[in-house]
């Protein structure tokens, strides 16, 4: 009798294991229940699937739907290699390559950024890639307008709430007379002068917010007293400002966006173990030269962390400014080969399904895994329910 290969940790089967104790106990957000049920759900009979058989040999496999959810560490690998795709098409052949960026927002913030996620975070992207632009702007510098991609990240290594965006950001602007002007070697603009500025943005556009009534105040920020102690203690301190080439190309820089562009938080492969009285992960440990560490949470300590980073619902967390901004994106883009006198790119390769399968897995998917001859043939599909099931959602049915 041969043995089954013990199940690899999940971020699910904490859910399924301990979501429903966490509500009992915390409550969940309509966003987070929602969050919470596809992932228990993902890759069970509650997605519904198809059933597979051997021409050959008459082995069955059953294969379950992905829940699709951007939050769940095992869906959307396929979506984000088509993104990957086509950025790669849309970069320019600037010299100096691209500049990383990232611009974060104080800790200070956190407990307001919770109750107003949307709000805050939208206006993130926006004063990041307005500083950028206004510096862009400026003839001291480049005087034309740059090309920006910007990825909303809401995590630290250890799942604590550490909002920033990340950013490729051409090096180089086009002007308003279709001229490219490149920026200088290893420099696009400084770093200080842009925090500051930064700050300045996002410190003035939040007090209007206020003013306007347009934010939940937690309790300690309801008086206007409070409010103004905060703004002068942010308005005191550096925000953190990062901007540098990346040594490797602008290619380094969108793999690692990529990661996460369409997932949250984690991935399985962080997972060593979990059970009901506590979840084990890797992190890097930033403090001491990024080296790898154990962290041991408790499981409902874990649910808690994860859920910070629950986006709300049609939340855009991938966004372009400038040349990359959708709106007449490949005139803009044309304009700028024309400057540079660089060629059209080949369009992105569409590719299948089964041919994505194969490339990331190295084998033919079809190939039957038992007789190794025979190809799996659907034969049956299963429907999936009209509505996901609650947050003890089942595994594949027990083999007879």
């Amino acid at each position: 009798m041969c043995q089954r290969e013990p199940r690899r940790p999940e971020l699910a089967a904490v859910v399924r294991d301990c979501a429903a104790g966490y509500r009992e106990q915390h409550g969940l957000s309509c966003a987070e229940e929602r969050v919470l049920r596809a992932i228990a759900a993902c890759r069970t009979e509650a997605m519904g699937g198809h059933v597979c058989a051997c021409d050959r040999c008459g082995a069955q496999q059953y294969h379950y739907h992905s829940c699709r959810n951007r939050h769940c560490p095992k869906c959307q690998t396929r979506a984000k290699e088509q993104w990957l795709q086509r950025q790669r098409t849309q970069l320019l052949p600037v010299l100096y390559f691209y500049f990383h960026v990232v611009f974060t927002l104080p800790h200070e913030l956190n407990p307001l950024i919770r109750l107003n996620p949307r709000v805050l975070y939208g206006l993130l992207f926006d004063t990041a890639a307005g500083t950028l632009q206004t510096f862009a702007a400026n003839p001291r510098w480049l005087g034309g307008t740059l090309g920006i991609t910007l990825v909303l990240h809401t995590w630290s290594q250890t799942l604590l709430h550490h909002p920033h965006v990340h950013g490729l950001v051409s090096g180089g602007a086009l002007r308003a007379n279709g001229e490219w002007q490149r920026a200088k070697p290893g420099f696009l603009f400084p770093a200080q002068a842009l925090s500051r500025v930064f700050r300045g943005k996002y410190l003035e556009a939040l007090d209007a917010l206020r003013t306007d009534n347009q934010l939940r105040l937690p309790d300690d920020l309801i008086e206007l007293s409070r409010w103004a102690v905060l703004i002068s203690s942010l308005r005191r301190h550096p925000w953190v400002v990062y901007l540098k080439p990346p040594l490797a190309g602008p290619e380094q820089v969108l793999e690692y966006l990529a990661r996460y562009t369409h997932r949250v938080a984690l991935s399985n492969d962080r997972l060593v173990s979990t059970s009901t009285e506590e979840v084990c992960l890797r992190y890097r440990d930033s403090a001491h030269g990024n080296t790898r560490r154990l962290m041991r949470l408790a499981p409902q300590e874990f649910l808690r962390r994860f859920l910070l980073h629950v986006l709300p619902l049609g939340f855009k967390r991938i966004r372009h400014y400038g040349l990359n901004a959708n709106r007449n994106k490949a005139a803009k883009l044309a304009a700028c080969r024309a400057a540079l006198d660089a060629p059209v790119p080949p369009p992105p390769v569409v590719e299948s399904a089964e041919a994505f399968l194969i490339r990331v897995s190295g084998g033919d998917p079809r190939l039957c895994p038992h007789c190794r001859q025979g190809r799996m043939v659907i034969f049956q599909q299963m429907p999936r329910p009209t509505r996901l099931p609650d947050l003890r959602a089942t595994g594949p049915p027990a083999s007879s």
